[in-house]
């Protein structure tokens, strides 16, 4: 049995199958179709918006609890790393445009009207 179990483990390593797990850690709202990340939420985590429907694809903008990720921006997102939305520039909002495979199609846009498409995976938020 033991020889079994470390088998399918070494199985999970060697293709991938232990992959990061995204929690959910963001809203949409149904009516404004506005996307927000709360402060203070338990436990960590951290959620990339991409360039295109796949995270093989440039990382774009970053939402994470670890110091790493946001103070300097370590995986260099054009739109900027993040510990919630709160702390965005202020002006600054991102809308939910739809769902697009297993991502969710989102419009960033700047306080100057700048906007920017990315896409996060949808199991990183809910639409309430």
């Amino acid at each position: 049995m033991t020889k079994i179990l470390s088998f399918i483990l070494f199985l999970m390593v060697s293709t991938g199958a232990t992959a990061q797990v995204i929690q959910v850690i963001g809203i949409v709202d149904k009516k404004t179709k506005e996307y927000s990340v709360a402060p203070n939420q338990k436990g960590e985590y951290r959620v990339f918006g991409y360039q295109f429907a796949g995270d093989a694809t440039k990382k774009m903008i970053c939402f994470s609890t670890h110091d790493t990720d946001v103070r300097g921006n370590s995986s260099n997102c054009p739109l900027g790393a993040y510990y919630d939305t709160d702390r965005m520039r202020p002006g600054d909002k991102i809308y939910y445009l739809g769902n697009y495979g297993t991502f969710g199609k989102m419009s960033y846009v700047s306080g100057a009207g700048v906007k920017t498409i990315f896409y996060l995976p949808k199991k990183s938020f809910v639409i309430k």
